[in-house]
C-alpha cells in the first residue's frame, strides 16, 4: 500500500515513466500480467497501486522500491496475509514489468532472480 505522501505526489504530477509488460516472444504472452489476473482482486489492486508510485516517483527506495542486481529492481507490496514482489528494469523512459511472484522466505529466491535477468536479456537483445 502507498504511504499518503506518495499518493499526493501521484494525485498531482504525471508519470515519470511509462509501464509495459515483457512479452514472450513466440507465444505473445505478458508473464506478470497473466500472473496478476491470477490473483484475488484486492491483490491485484494493491500491487497495481505500488506499481504506479514506482512509475509516478521514480526513483524510489525502500520501503517500496529495492534494488536486486544489476539494473533488476522490485516493487515490495504487503498484502494481507503474504508478500509480492515484481521485478523490473528502467528501460530509458519505460519500466518493464519482468517478473511477478508471491515471496516466501526472506532472501530472494535465485530462480526467480534468474528468470527476471534471463528476460532482461531478451528485452535487449543479449540472449
Amino acid at each position: 500500500m502507498i504511504h499518503k505522501q506518495l499518493a499526493e505526489v501521484i494525485k498531482n504530477s504525471s508519470p515519470k515513466l511509462s509501464v509495459k509488460f515483457f512479452q514472450q516472444e513466440a507465444s505473445r504472452s505478458e508473464p506478470v500480467r497473466d500472473w496478476l489476473k491470477s490473483l484475488p482482486e484486492e491483490e491485484r489492486k494493491a500491487i497495481g497501486e505500488d506499481i504506479k508510485a514506482a512509475q509516478y516517483g521514480w526513483p524510489l527506495g525502500l520501503p517500496l522500491v529495492g534494488h536486486i542486481y544489476g539494473d533488476i529492481w522490485e516493487v515490495r507490496t504487503k498484502l494481507a496475509n503474504r508478500i509480492a514482489r515484481v521485478l523490473f528494469a528502467v528501460e530509458g523512459e519505460t519500466l518493464v514489468l519482468l517478473h511477478g511472484f508471491i515471496k516466501k522466505t526472506q532472501k530472494t529466491p535465485r530462480q526467480e532472480l534468474e528468470l527476471a535477468k534471463d528476460r532482461l536479456k531478451i528485452l535487449r537483445g543479449t540472449k
